[in-house]
């Protein structure tokens, strides 16, 4: 049995809103504590400003794992450490081509209007790959940060797809 299998995860870097949003639960679950000090009716709200930060807070923490088995490739957004979501799963019969962010084999899209799905870490140093793809009858454009052993992995199984300049 000869399966293709490797898995990537990127820590998603934090943008200027997720930053305010942590500062201002900080700011707002020191107002919960003084409310709840304060008694009477304002403990109430107090605890409900506390309980949702609590929830809310671990959710800002955003890392991405994409795994690739025998030419299917899966999206995945692990928020705070704990939760795990699918948010795409593509088959690369579906891949039109898949190049580096910046390549020439590209140009051929720039024109047109393609839904996007960033699953990148938005890193300066990092070097993002576009994956254009026919999904639910649409075409899409993916950016991911796969491992050397991904992309060996998907030249393997789709050297025709995968532009190296």
């Amino acid at each position: 049995m000869n399966e293709l299998y490797a898995e990537a995860v990127v820590k998603r870097k934090d943008t200027f809103a997720t930053i305010g949003l942590r500062v201002l639960m900080i700011i707002g679950s020191l107002a919960g504590f003084f409310l709840i000090v304060a008694g009477n009716m304002l403990s109430f709200l107090g605890i409900a400003i506390l309980v949702a930060v609590f929830y809310f807070y671990p959710k800002l923490s955003v890392e991405y794992e994409y795994v690739f088995v025998d030419g299917q490739l899966d999206f995945d957004k692990i928020s705070g450490k704990s939760r795990r979501k699918t948010m795409l799963r593509i088959d690369f019969e579906q891949v039109e081509i898949m190049a580096p962010y910046n390549s020439a084999a590209l140009d051929n899209y720039k024109h047109l209007q393609l839904e996007t799905k960033d699953f990148s870490s938005l890193n300066k140093d990092s070097k993002p790959y576009v994956i254009i793809a026919n999904a639910d009858g649409k075409k899409l454009k993916i950016l991911f940060e796969p491992s050397e052993k991904m992309l060996a992995m998907i030249k393997q199984k789709s050297p025709r797809k995968v532009s190296n300049y």
